[in-house]
């Protein structure tokens, strides 16, 4: 941020004249400035003086001139003024809101001292320093002050936050105490926080740090705590004098320190977080800054000064102009200010978290401000002054903002939907949605006050188009989920958020109660809804009707007006709801009954009285009648009776109008004796419980008065005499007997028998209620009162009666049952037949009379089909064997399953017959194939085949038909009937008629008859694709001549003969389709040519023009000349192209020449400006007259040419003078020379050279030696002669270029070769010059290199004094040690150099015996590559541990990889396991693929486990001696050594048989460390070990949870495990899971059907044992107490009595397991038993008595 200067409001004194005071007001539009003259100066916002007023001291007797300003304060309205004076006294003037309003003083505060520093915090009371060091505050509301807290220490300043909540208070001893009055959640302690270097006159509390400065010119920055973390130290600066004041900007990102002529800024850098110092701005004779004021909009800065100087300055860091509408001031990083331009309002935008605003819109009509900052959302409604900032991550600009909702923001991003609530500062809610049309979302934010509800906040949008959701997003979750069998158009929630209107693609309108969630359909049809604005009232249109619903609570009541138009608008204003339709031409109004749109406000409101006198004017209607039973019903749950009562007159219910009555004459009575309403009086409360058939409430009420009388007189007015008499029993009352005798009476009386009976029964009189059982007509009832009692049983008259009634009301079935009770088993079976009860009649029947079994079954079967029971006949036809009967029960019941079963089990006769109807069955169903089966078992095959052919079926049909019928009828039948559906131009059944046969010719010759060229030619290409071409053409042709000239086209393209397409189009001179096929399907070329045809067809003008419509014009012309069309062409560019003329010439000329005609050509040549082509076709001619004439006349420079070309011809003929003779006339000697090199007359052509050309004489000399050598046989002798003479010449450069020509090329001796290069290199080195010989040294010793002889080219190196080119070329060869010699006497920089070689070519060769004794490391990495291990870590061994132990880890990792984690682990047991970090997961994987590996749960095992244990103990002993020995690392290998010794224990524990007990328990320990060993396979071995010594509970328990781990491992998740079983257990249930079950699908049966078999034995619990801790057996953690007890060592459960202890701390065993053990070992004499109590006692210590033996 910088400071800019806009304005002096108040010019400098020539003396001092202090600026004493100086604020804004919050409301951004008044400043004060107090002066030295005790006179406050009001301006407005821009800074333009208003108003003065003076001020006055505390006491008039001492002068106005008694005291100085010390701080002035604004109320929060910007109307009140609080100032601060030394004579102890704070004022407070009332300015009003009107600039000319008197200023008067409206409160005064009198201190004890004098006033230091004042500030006035928003919505907080007046805050004031004291000389005494007090920090008070003054309330203007009760016009009282107090003590916020006191110090020692003179008050120097004040300071607020940011959100005006706390301040701080700087003191004269540079202590600094903070105060909060709302700390806002943020726990910042309170009092004094730090001690400032000097008295901090410059204090500022911004949003991070807290600011001080003071005389010592240092600025300390402080954190929230108080610690100092940034300083700026302007001590040495002489320009810089003490600090006087301090001013943060609103937004506390930025703070203003004053000084003599000096304004300092800091901004605070939230990337950074420090503070950064700007430029300070620096006024010349600005003098002392004493007061400091920011603007609470942040835009502007005042500053006043020690000579009574105001300077306004400007604070934006950057402005813009927004659509021409708004200003967008940026005041701070985090502070934006938004002006309107139109109207002059200002919001200010402000990041409540600090951060930096990017980017400012203003969207939505320009109503609603946007503005994004790196980790939150800014959003405000710039009409309501209502801003939010919410948390949102930056999505690249990708959000879509929604403004249709007044109340609240729609953020839609990648799918999600987001609320914000304009005011609020969290995200009201998100869902996931995809459809973002403003109809398909309805959100309702408290729009209208619900009864009984503090917030109202609901949404309703689409999941997917057929389901609405329902949300409230005060509790965040779902109301209700609305499915729907159609696509949702429209949606609406009413203004309650109580209902939902909804409107589907098939224009129905529904209704949804979101309380009662149920759905109600309104109308079918729907064209337009909306709810009225401010009611529950809903408006539609329904084709030609008006539908409004007054009181949607009935939806069936529902208001209808004819309409001639379509509703356009609902307007609901003054008092009057109309709805516009637009009726064509004018827009009528229609409007609706306010009434009764009141009464639903009303009764939302809850002003009931209100709705009923709305109801009162209104006539009795359906409308009505529904209104008046909602007041009515609310009402009562309201308790005003009155209006309750008057609602069920109106509904004429007259008997609860009259129980209101009496129940409000009650409640008045009570009123007037105990005041109140007497609505809570006991027995209001009672009858309107029983209004509402609460009978029990009622009763408790009574009871709660103890009116019993008056609870049983309730009881019988309703006639619950029973209810009456359960209350006369519980209380006792004495009138209990005749209470009873009144009930049954009653009973009698109302001819209630079988109560009676009842009643009767329930008091033993079991006689008489059967009497009345049997009065009553209940002959059943008392059958079972009879049957359940003995001694009525015995009674024959009672059961003759009984049986006689049950008879006679045809109520055979209870009749037999009695019957077969009393012995009579005859009559039994007679009533059960009668009555139809064949069931209990076939049980009597096996058991009585076996014989009648199968008759009564047939007879069973027979009713049941008389039923029309068909299905449930058949098993009893089955049972009875009555075939025939059960196949007809099955067939006519449609049971074709179980007939087909019983079909075919019967003969074959028998069967046919059912077959065929079987068939026509499932034929009938369309079950082809299964119809087709019983066709033929039935013999019926045409039928099947007919049955296919129907279907359409004709591949099944034909199938079929090859079966059974010959080839020639088979095919003949289907030609038939498929020249029987061309007839009936079924067309494609025809066709696969014909395929079906294999005739697909029939099938094409009938699409061509039909013209269905398409048909045809598909058939074509699938059954004689070779055909298709010609087919098309064919077609084509047939098109063509019947002038079908499009369809012609496509079947020439589809032939791929589009030339012909072209050719018929251009036989008719339609052009313009030849040329469109042209470009279309031929290329640019062919199109090309078309468009040059048609042109040339059309010639002069019309062809110009054409062509330069296609663009082609100069391809054109380019095209005739290359066809000879030359006349055309010249038309064509003497018209268009007149630049082209020459070129047409010079083409012509050269269609001349080429006939011969040289004469005609000549002229087109001249005419085409290319003299020298018609030279040069006589030179070809060999016409040299004609050559000659035309060049000196048209061409003088190809004269020379002609020259030439005479010379060739010379020589040619051998004439070679001549030839010379000519070529020196055209002064080219250098041909001369070429022709005679052609000629290999070298003399001639050296002659010419050395005379003409002296500069070309040595390149012709070269070219003559290198082509004497290549056509000599002894080139290299020549070479090397020839070199000896450039040698004795004294020409040693050409000696050397001589020796260095003799190459392998040349020659195959080697030592010729060797001898010339080493020559070369002499004479190099003597003669040549020092970057010459260099030069041939590196070749001759290259070339010395590649023939193998290094020795030489090592030498020819060392001379030219090439070290290192001498060193390669002895290591090429070989020669280490003397490359190493070189090395070390003439360049030792070069010995490294030698031995990497040499090392390298030892390890590229494998020789890694001899590598090792130069590079062990090289050599056993070799050993790694080669996968020699077992070398490699006997080498390493030879060298020191570390070297061992990472060649170790390195072939450990190699065996895990390998899946032989046993191998890595006996490394490590031989080799030691040292603790290195970078080992610790090889060991952990060790330990996991051991543990994870099967078959280790027996005594054979122990070696493992054991050599597990001695390995990880070596670990830990080695942890305890580095750095990691208290880490976590070393916590978990001790774990893991733990529990590699109970494997190990357990294992030893399984060879023997006495202690196998000890096993199951050091297995069921081993569960409470399932977070390391895999836990089914932990859970399985307990279980299985827990019952091999017949603990079946545990068993039971532990392989249960074993079958839940693998059913969780099959999941993934542990989500549905659960552990009820393990609570107050050390079993952990947090594990993880294993990727694959340990048992294999068979042991896992065996284990689930175990578990099965003992779940149904009810000796076995699913319960764990417990000791005398009350605590599961094995856990060390007693659930009670929650004491963790030791492990024992030799079986790890928790040692609780009997201890021993080994010397080792934290180490014991149970003395009995101890002892146990002992003794097994003793008499078994077993080695792992043995190896065990070694580990114990290296690892434990000894026990206090080891004296054991194993003799």
């Amino acid at each position: 941020m910088q400071l800019r200067h806009l304005k002096t409001l108040l010019d400098p004194q020539p003396g001092a004249f202090k600026i004493t005071g100086l604020v804004w007001s919050p409301s951004n539009q008044k400043l004060a400035v107090c002066t030295a003259d005790r006179v406050v100066l009001l301006y407005d916002e821009a800074g333009e003086k208003k108003d003065k007023f003076s001020l006055k001291p505390a006491d008039s007797k001492y002068g106005k001139k008694s005291y100085t300003v010390k701080g002035m304060g604004f109320s929060s309205d910007s109307t009140k003024l609080a100032v601060g004076q030394t004579d102890n006294i704070v004022f407070v003037y009332k300015l009003g809101t009107e600039w000319s309003e008197k200023k008067v003083i409206c409160n005064k505060f009198v201190q004890q001292s004098a006033v230091t520093c004042l500030i006035w915090l928003l919505d907080q009371p007046i805050v004031f320093g004291l000389a005494d060091g007090k920090v008070r505050i003054a309330n203007v509301k009760t016009n009282k002050s107090s003590t916020l807290y006191a110090t020692d220490s003179y008050v120097v300043c004040l300071a607020t936050n940011v959100s005006n909540k706390g301040v701080l208070s700087g003191h004269a001893d540079g202590t600094i105490v903070r105060y909060f009055f709302d700390d806002e959640g943020s726990g910042e302690a309170q009092g004094k926080i730090c001690t400032h270097s000097s008295p901090p006159y410059a204090l500022a509390w911004a949003s991070n740090s807290i600011i001080a400065a003071g005389c010592d010119k240092i600025i300390r920055c402080y954190s929230k705590e108080g610690r100092m973390y940034q300083q700026f130290d302007y001590s040495r600066d002489t320009t810089e004098h003490d600090f006087t004041v301090a001013a943060v900007s609103p937004s506390g990102q930025s703070v203003v320190i004053g000084s003599y002529d000096r304004l300092r800024t800091f901004n605070w850098s939230p990337r950074k977080s420090t503070w950064e110092e700007s430029k300070p701005k620096e006024i010349q004779n600005l003098y002392t800054i004493t007061q400091l004021s920011w603007k609470r909009d942040g835009s502007r800065l005042v500053a006043g000064t020690l000579c009574g100087a105001v300077e306004l300055f400007d604070c934006s860091l950057r402005r813009s102009i927004y659509k021409n509408k708004f200003e967008i001031t940026y005041v701070g990083l985090s502070q934006v200010i938004v002006k309107n331009l139109s109207t002059g309002t200002r919001v200010i935008l402000k990041s409540y978290y600090g951060y930096e605003i990017d980017e400012v819109k203003i969207l939505g009509k320009d109503r609603y401000l946007v503005g994004h900052t790196t980790d939150t959302l800014l959003l405000g409604d710039l009409q309501q002054n209502k801003l939010s900032e919410v948390a949102w991550h930056s999505t690249g600009g990708n959000e879509k903002f929604y403004f249709e909702n007044e109340n609240v923001c729609m953020i839609f991003n990648a799918g999600e939907l987001s609320l914000v609530e304009y005011g609020s500062n969290e995200i009201l809610g998100s869902v996931r949605t995809e459809f973002m049309n403003p109809h398909l979302i309805s959100v309702r934010i408290n729009e209208r006050k619900v009864r009984g509800r503090e917030e109202s906040k609901k949404m309703a949008y689409l999941i997917d188009l057929k389901t609405i959701n329902i949300q409230d997003l005060v509790f965040g979750m779902p109301l209700a989920q609305v499915n729907h069998d159609s696509r949702i158009g429209w949606l609406e929630l009413n203004e309650t958020g109580r209902k939902l209107l909804f409107r589907d693609k098939k224009i129905r309108l529904h209704l949804y109660d979101i309380e009662t969630q149920t759905r109600t359909t309104l109308l079918n049809y729907c064209n337009y809804v909306q709810w009225v604005p401010g009611s529950d009232v809903v408006v539609s249109q329904n084709r030609g009707d008006l539908c409004v619903w007054y009181n949607i609570d009935s939806p069936e009541r529902v208001t209808m007006f004819p309409l001639k138009g379509d509703i356009v608008d609902l307007d609901r204003t003054n008092g009057k709801t109309e709805v516009l339709v637009n009726e064509g031409v004018t827009t009528v109004s229609y409007q609706l009954d306010e009434g009764l749109i009141e009464f639903g406000t009303a009764i939302d409101d809850g002003d009931f009285e209100r709705a009923s006198a709305f109801l009162e004017t209104l006539e009795m209607s359906p409308e009505t009648e529904a209104m008046w039973k909602t007041l009515a019903r609310l009402s009562l749950e309201a308790r005003q009776l009155h209006i309750a009562e008057r609602c069920y007159a109106a509904l004429g219910d007259v008997s609860k109008a009259r129980y209101l009555r009496e129940t409000n004459k009650v409640a008045e009575w009570a009123s007037i004796q105990f005041g109140d309403d007497g609505s809570d009086y006991y027995k209001v409360r009672a009858r309107l419980a029983v209004l509402e058939k609460h009978f029990k409430l009622a009763e408790a009420i009574y009871l709660e008065q103890n009116n019993i009388d008056e609870a049983i007189e309730m009881y019988q007015e309703l006639h619950m005499w029973e209810a009456a008499i359960e209350v006369a029993e519980v209380k006792g009352h004495p009138e209990l007997d005749s209470l009873r005798n009144s009930y049954n009476q009653w009973l009698m009386t109302t001819n209630q028998e079988e109560k009676a009976a009842h009643v009767k029964e329930e008091e033993g009189d079991y006689v008489g209620a059967i009497q009345l059982y049997l009065k009553a007509g209940l002959a059943a009832r008392a059958a079972r009162l009879a049957t359940s009692h003995k001694d009525l049983m015995e009674n024959q008259d009672i059961i003759q009666r009984i049986a006689g009634a049950l008879i006679k009301g045809e109520m055979y079935e209870q009749a037999g049952d009695l019957f077969e009770k009393i012995g009579n088993f005859d009559r039994a079976l007679e009533s059960y037949r009668r009555g139809f009860g064949y069931r209990r009649a076939v049980e009597l029947a096996r058991t009585h009379y076996p014989s009648d079994v199968v008759k009564l079954e047939e007879q069973w079967g027979d009713y049941l089909v008389g039923q029309k029971q068909l299905d449930a006949a058949i098993n009893h036809y089955i049972e009875a064997g009555s075939s025939v009967k059960a196949i007809e029960a099955a067939i006519s019941s449609r049971q074709w399953t179980k007939a087909v079963q019983i079909v075919e089990l019967q003969d074959t006769e028998v069967a046919t017959k059912y077959y065929y109807k079987i068939g026509q069955h499932y034929a009938s169903v369309q079950q082809y194939e299964l119809a087709e089966k019983f066709f033929v078992e039935a013999g019926r095959t045409t039928e099947a085949i007919e049955m296919y052919n129907n279907a359409g079926l004709w591949e099944q049909a034909h199938r079929l038909a090859a079966k059974a019928m010959r080839p020639d009828e088979v095919a003949v039948m289907y030609i038939k009937h498929a020249q029987t559906l061309e007839e009936q131009a079924r067309y494609k059944e025809a066709e696969r008629l014909y395929v079906t046969v294999d005739e697909p010719d029939l099938a094409i010759t009938m699409y061509k008859k039909l013209k269905q060229f398409d048909h045809m030619i598909r058939l074509v290409k699938h059954y004689h694709p070779d055909l298709l071409d010609d087919t098309h053409i064919h077609l084509a042709k047939e098109l063509e001549s019947e002038k079908q000239y499009r369809q012609a086209e496509h079947h020439y393209l589809e032939g791929k003969d589009w030339k012909s397409a072209i050719n018929m189009y251009r036989s008719k001179d339609l052009w313009d389709e030849a040329y469109r096929v042209a470009k279309g399907h031929g290329g640019a070329n062919a199109s090309k040519q078309v468009a040059y045809l048609w042109a040339k067809s059309l010639g002069g003008d019309s062809a110009v023009k054409l062509l330069n419509k296609f663009g082609i014009l100069e391809p054109a012309i380019d095209y005739a000349t290359e066809n000879c069309a030359f006349e055309f062409a010249f038309d064509l560019a003497r018209i268009s192209a007149k630049d082209r003329l020459p070129d047409i010439h010079q083409k012509y000329a050269m269609f001349l020449e080429d006939e011969g005609k040289f004469k005609e050509a000549e002229e087109q040549f001249i005419k085409g400006n290319k003299a020298k082509e018609a030279v040069l076709m006589y030179v070809h001619s060999q016409d040299w007259e004609s050559a000659q004439r035309v060049a000196e006349q048209f061409d003088p420079e190809s004269v020379a040419d002609i020259l030439t070309g005479q010379a060739r011809a010379a020589f040619e003929l051998k004439e070679f003078a001549k030839a010379e003779s000519f070529l020196l006339r055209a002064e080219r000697p250098e041909v001369a020379v070429k022709f005679y090199r052609e000629a290999e007359m070298w003399s001639d052509a050296l002659r010419v050279c050395k005379e003409y050309l002296p500069h070309k004489l040595q390149v012709l000399q070269d070219d003559y030696d290198q082509s004497v050598l290549s056509k000599s046989t002894r080139g290299a002798e020549t070479l090397v002669s020839q070199g000896r003479e450039w040698e004795s010449s004294g020409e040693y450069l050409r000696a050397v270029d001589c020796y260095l020509k003799v190459t392998s090329d040349i020659t195959q001796d080697v030592k010729v070769i060797e001898k010339c290069m080493v020559k070369a290199a002499e004479i190099a080195l003597k003669f040549l010059p020092a970057d010459k010989s260099l030069e041939v040294a590196r070749a001759a010793g290259q070339r010395l290199s590649l023939s193998q002889r290094y020795d030489s080219a090592a030498q020819v190196y060392l001379g030219a004094d090439l070290i290192k080119e001498a060193i390669d070329a002895c290591m090429e060869g070989e020669e280490w040690n003397k490359a190493k010699k070189i090395a070390k006497e003439l360049d030792p920089r070069f010995e490294s150099y030698v031995d990497d070689r040499y090392k390298n070519k030892l390890r590229t060769e494998g020789k890694a015996e001899q590598l090792a004794d130069v590079d062990v490391v090289g050599a056993l990495d070799l050993y790694v590559e080669r996968g020699q291990w077992l070398k490699a870590i006997e080498t390493a061994e030879q060298q020191s541990p570390k070297i061992l132990h990472k060649y170790v880890a390195l072939y450990a990792t190699q065996l895990i990889k390998d899946n032989q984690p046993e191998q890595a682990m006996e490394l490590y047991v031989k080799y030691g396991t040292p603790a290195n970090a970078q080992n610790y997961n090889i060991y952990k994987r060790i330990v996991d693929d051991i543990l994870n590996s099967p078959d280790l749960n027996n005594a054979g095992a122990y070696k493992t486990w054991a050599d597990l244990r001695d390995m990880l103990l070596d670990l830990c002993d080695n942890l305890k001696k580095s750095a990691d020995a208290k880490s976590k690392q070393s916590e978990e290998f001790e774990n893991m050594l733990l529990i590699a010794h109970y494997c190990a224990n357990r294992s030893a524990c399984l060879g023997q048989e006495s202690l196998k007990p000890l096993s199951a328990k050091l297995s069921a320990a081993l569960l409470r460390h399932t977070d390391i060993v895999p836990a089914d396979k932990a859970f399985y071995e307990a279980g299985l070990h827990a019952k091999a010594i017949g603990m079946e509970n545990m068993a039971f328990v532990f392989l249960n949870r074993y079958l839940d781990l693998v059913e969780a491992i099959e999941d993934g998740t542990l989500d549905m495990l659960d552990n009820s079983d393990f609570q107050d257990t050390d079993i952990p249930f947090e594990i993880p899971l294993p990727a694959k079950p340990h048992l294999t699908e068979s042991q896992h049966e065996e284990i689930k059907e175990w578990v099965l078999a003992v779940s149904m034995d009810q000796k076995v619990e699913q319960v764990l044992p417990q000791d005398e801790r009350s605590t599961y057996e094995a856990s060390l953690v007693a659930a009670s107490t929650g004491i963790t007890s030791q492990p024992c060592v030799v079986t790890g459960y928790p040692v609780l009595r009997n201890k021993l202890e080994f010397k080792q701390s934290g180490h014991s065993a149970n003395k009995e397991d101890w002892n146990k053990f002992l003794m097994a070992t003793k008499m078994s004499h077993s080695s792992d038993c043995q190896d065990v109590l070694r580990f114990i006692g290296q690892w434990c210590g000894s026990t206090p008595n080891p004296s054991y033996s194993f003799q």
